[in-house]
């Protein structure tokens, strides 16, 4: 099994930060982290994750991240296996990452703390 690139993170869009972080904790017990006004990060739920916001309407509100430590050399791979880059590589608190479309059209996001 290769495990070079596991899932390690999910994304979900939020139309409400304050509406979705009172949902999630009453409901489930999650934590959450904000980091800054249009982003805040989960904790206790399983899986790390965040909740992004957007005013756009919802249609797949939900982005899996994975990890690799060489974001670059990952790039040039899926790259090279016809996947088409939709963010390019940018930096954030802990790290960097990029997004991609694979050839369904589905976005994923690749990130490393390197």
């Amino acid at each position: 099994m290769n495990n070079n690139t596991p899932i390690n993170y999910v994304e979900f869009k939020s139309n409400n930060l304050e509406e979705t972080k009172k949902f999630y904790s009453e409901a489930f017990g999650w934590t959450f982290t904000d980091y800054g006004p249009t982003y805040t990060a989960f904790s206790e739920s399983g899986l790390e994750g965040g909740f992004e916001l957007t005013e756009a309407p919802l249609v797949n509100g939900a982005l899996i991240v994975l990890y690799h430590k060489n974001l670059e050399a990952i790039k040039d791979r899926v790259m090279g296996l016809g996947a088409k880059i939709s963010v390019d590589i940018f930096s954030f608190p802990g790290g960097r990452r990029f997004h991609f479309l694979d050839s369904s059209g589905n976005e994923l996001a690749i990130w490393s703390d390197r």
